[in-house]
């Protein structure tokens, strides 16, 4: 090495992305790039002692919602307090750009419904410096972040910009709005996306009810937009849907696929209605990649879930009469109220006003004491409904008395998909698949009722460490599951592994001690909005470009992360 370096981290095991197995070896880096690994190391400007710790590869979150809070905040946690050095936002078809200055509301108001963002947090958060997908990525492209974020060209918006009220009332694109869209598209792609997204779910919804404005859009349309990729040669097709029509839905992503020559990737999760159909599709998958194609199932290493507490946005008694009637009330004057006998009888025996979705949050076999440590694959045994069983009670009264305690800041948790059969046999399974990447966290979304941005840790913690109900992946498999196979796939091939020449992405982990903490509720959003984090322990150093962002938990000051436009290395 013909000079010092800037950062040496010595004595630790080298985790190295590539799914190898770990060494020991010293690791200089200087300025945003690693330099040598293993051989004599001069002594660096700064020396890290990484003894017994885990020296990897920062993580790639290809799936967050952070479209509002990068900018407004130059922190993308909880990702970054979980070792993510990079972020790709932009997901599901929603974001908020393309916009014209009078879609504002209509934008809103979708991200609103979509993803849980308070509509007043993002009123008086979103500064509204741009008006083409370019001017967004230039808005980023003066900031300053603890990781390095990316985007996609968001289907919701391109549409609503093109046919306005139209395309927000989902009517069918003509040939014009389809070659506009195409065109803005192509625009975004070369102004630095790295991707497209679209959602067709009947889930994504805006706050009054209405669908996403994407929702069955036209084979036409999409494929106009793939012709438009293949054109460019960049970025991958993100796609949600409910797969009501796998055969018909699959035939149509695979012909995207095909007209774009692009990567696509599909949600893809247990649904109880459907407990195998994601074993079809992985089956689909497979056969699209043997003929040459890119498609990839995306999964989460944990269920999706909703948390539920009394400072949460969601609780099992939401819709019961007595309980609306202080629901807007700060969350120590309706502490008041509830821990008032007389409330807690009426409000235990009040029916539920609310559909068949709503009324989930009192599916009481489902629902279980989060804890701290949280456990995320709780026993059935372990229920609301049978803890109410064994001690001669209602479900209600259970749930209630749980959410009571830590000064009425107990979570419940209650896994939607991925738990149909009460364990996570299926998540070992989807996970392990080599056509699934390690995503939907969702980070920065759900703010009320999620945490899942944390599954990077959970990843670790309870796949290759923890699980008592079924065999453990090794570490270095889970490490390239979180940073090789998520920068790849996207593009990112400057990061994602441990090697002279690569991005100085680093995570220093001590492994024995790698713990998620419970969520818990902070206001720290625009206007004084709510949401939930979570922390991990055992993180001992996260380094972006070189530059030590958080230590030991703590952040350090420095901000060297940047907006990343188009493919890398």
């Amino acid at each position: 090495m013909s000079s010092s370096p800037s950062l040496v981290i010595r004595n630790g095991t080298i985790v190295d992305g590539t799914g190898g197995e770990p060494y020991q070896a010293d690791l200089a880096i200087t300025g945003d790039r690693i330099t040598a690994i293993g051989g004599t190391i001069p002594k660096g400007a700064q020396e890290i002692d990484a003894t017994g710790k885990l020296v990897t590869p920062g993580f790639v979150d290809v799936h967050t919602h952070y479209d509002a809070q990068v900018t407004w905040s130059s922190r993308l946690s909880p990702s970054s307090w979980n070792g993510v050095t990079t972020v790709l936002l932009g997901n599901c078809g929603v974001g908020f750009a393309p916009c014209h200055p009078d879609q504002h509301d209509m934008l809103v108001k979708l991200m609103e419904g979509v993803e849980d963002i308070p509509e007043v947090v993002l009123t008086e958060g979103l500064p509204w410096t741009w008006h083409s997908f370019p001017d967004f990525l230039d808005t980023l492209g003066r900031n300053e972040y603890d990781v390095d974020v990316a985007a996609q060209v968001p289907h919701a918006a391109l549409r609503v910009y093109v046919m306005g009220q139209r395309g927000a009332d989902r009517e069918p694109a003509t040939e014009a709005d389809r070659a506009r869209m195409a065109e803005l598209t192509a625009e975004g792609l070369r102004a630095g996306a790295l991707g497209f997204s679209t959602s067709r779910t009947l889930n994504h919804r805006t706050l009054d009810g209405k669908h996403i404005p994407t929702l069955r859009a036209e084979e036409a349309e999409l494929t106009a937009i793939a012709h438009a990729m293949r054109q460019e040669g960049a970025g991958w097709m993100q796609i949600v849907s409910d797969f009501e029509d796998q055969d018909g839905e699959f035939g149509l992503f695979r012909r995207l696929a095909e007209e774009s020559t692009r990567p696509v990737t599909l949600t893809l999760l247990q649904s109880d209605v459907r407990p195998e159909g994601w074993r079809e599709l992985l089956g689909q998958i497979a056969e699209a990649n043997d003929a040459g194609l890119r498609i990839t199932g995306q999964v989460r290493s944990r269920p999706t879930s909703v948390l539920l507490g009394f400072e949460l946005s969601q609780n099992p008694f939401m819709r019961c009469e007595s309980y609306m009637r202080i629901a807007h009330l700060p969350f120590e004057e309706r502490m008041k109220s509830l821990r008032d006998p007389a409330f807690r009888a009426r409000v235990v025996t009040e029916p539920f006003q609310g559909g068949r979705r709503a009324s989930r949050v009192q599916r009481w076999d489902r629902m279980f004491p989060l804890g701290d440590p949280p456990n995320y694959e709780p026993a059935p045994e372990d229920s609301v409904a049978a803890r109410a069983a064994r001690e001669g009670r209602t479900p209600e009264e259970v749930a209630y008395d749980l959410m009571l305690g830590d000064d009425g800041r107990a979570i419940l948790y209650l896994p939607v998909t991925n738990y149909a059969a009460g364990n996570l046999d299926i998540v070992r399974d989807m996970i392990a698949d080599p056509n699934t990447l390690l995503g939907l966290g969702d980070g920065g979304a759900h703010v009320g009722i999620m945490c899942d941005a944390t599954a990077t840790s959970y990843t670790l913690t309870h796949w290759t460490r923890d699980r008592p109900r079924g065999g453990l992946f090794p570490v270095a498999w889970a490490i390239k599951r979180l940073s090789a196979d998520n920068a790849h796939a996207i593009g990112l091939h400057d990061r994602g592994v441990l090697a002279a020449g690569k991005k100085a992405d680093i995570n220093i982990i001590d492994y024995d001690r790698l713990r998620l903490r419970s969520p818990r509720i902070v206001y720290d959003l625009p206007a004084g909005g709510k949401r939930l984090v979570q922390v991990t322990e055992g993180f001992d150093a996260t380094i972006v470009s070189g530059a030590v962002v958080y230590r030991n938990g703590e952040a350090t000051g420095a901000l060297p992360g940047r907006l990343v436009r188009g493919q890398q290395g």
